[in-house]
């Protein structure tokens, strides 16, 4: 499956962030072995769009989403953000950088300071960067806490347990866009919580978006999420990018073997659809030892010799659809669970 190639890069002025050929490994123990958890992968996104990143858990999403912020400082590639170079940054020069790109994270909760007033956990980003007089900062913070549907009253007595999981996670958004960023990763924001709860949070990041011109990366491994809030998707697996393409075609003509599947294992919640069993055998390969050739060969029904011993490159095959596999979908049936929604 997955390959490696920039066909699918844009050479456009709107471009806001372009990652080209990231690579970040781990070390296993004192073996000589390292994880092979993003090998040389490479996207863009433009101003004022969402790119969704998908693939299963273990393929390095969100282990993207970090290098991305230098979070993890990744072992090769280039990230240029609003032009400049993010990799050879100076620590000060990156801090001051990752006021303009923030991150909201899998876990709402664990990721506020439980010691702290919530109206406070808000309001630091502020106070850390001296901007505005006390009064503007705390008209600022009660603002953005009311947009996101948090009572500032009660955000000024309460802790971060006071509040339920998507409270926390609101409470998360609001901090990520006080010092009025450009651009936010959105690393699994609603996995953690109740469908109800998702469709709130997802509604508001919209709105969000619209409101303050955000331009989002969107990580999960729910593809029926993902659909909703992207306008271009890149599916991911073991390191590798296999497929990017605009949300609606993706999901409407699948070309990658692998994204086939993980369409075809969308649940569909309605007992009289006839559910088709995904084929397809084993596990994910080790990231430690890698298979050569396509990354998908283990598992995919269509691979042959030369799957097994020519990495594939990224091509185009439609209007901003490309693929990385020698063996392409192309022209294949939507998978059941896209058909009813689209025909609902």
């Amino acid at each position: 499956m997955a390959g490696t190639g920039k066909a699918h890069l844009r050479n456009s002025p709107d471009v806001l962030l372009r990652v080209e050929d990231l690579t970040v490994e781990f070390p296993v123990g004192r073996t000589g072995l390292k994880v092979n958890a993003v090998s040389g992968i490479s996207l863009d996104v433009l101003r004022g769009e969402t790119l969704g990143l998908v693939g299963e858990s273990g393929c390095g999403k969100s282990t993207t989403g970090r290098a991305i912020m230098q979070l993890r400082r990744p072992e090769g590639g280039s990230v240029v953000f609003e032009g400049n170079e993010l990799t050879n940054m100076s620590l000060a020069d990156m801090r001051e950088a990752r006021t303009r790109m923030q991150m909201i994270f899998q876990d709402p909760i664990s990721s506020l300071n439980p010691r702290r007033k919530v109206r406070d956990i808000v309001m630091e980003p502020l106070t850390i960067w001296k901007r505005g007089s006390n009064a503007e900062r705390a008209t600022k913070v009660d603002s953005l806490l009311s947009e996101v549907g948090i009572d500032p009253d009660r955000a000024a007595e309460s802790q971060p347990h006071q509040f339920s999981g998507g409270q926390c996670q609101r409470i998360s958004i609001a901090r990520s866009l006080v010092l009025d960023p450009t651009l936010i990763i959105c690393d699994e924001p609603v996995s953690a919580l109740d469908v109800s709860v998702q469709a709130q949070v997802l509604n508001l990041l919209e709105d969000l978006k619209a409101k303050h011109g955000l331009t989002l990366i969107f990580i999960a491994h729910d593809l029926a999420v993902v659909k909703n809030i992207s306008d271009r998707i890149a599916v991911m697996y073991l390191g590798k990018i296999c497929e990017v393409a605009p949300s609606d075609g993706l999901y409407q003509q699948p070309a990658h073997h692998y994204t086939k599947v993980l369409l075809d294992s969308i649940p569909v919640p309605d007992p009289e659809v006839a559910i088709h069993k995904v084929a397809i055998e084993g596990e994910p390969p080790s990231p430690v030892l890698p298979p050569a050739g396509c990354r998908f060969n283990p598992r995919c029904p269509a691979a042959d010799d030369r799957c097994r011993s020519e990495e594939p490159q990224l091509r185009e095959i439609g209007v901003g659809h490309f693929v990385a596999c020698h063996h392409p979908l192309v022209g294949g049936d939507a998978p059941v669970s896209v058909r009813s929604a689209t025909s609902a």
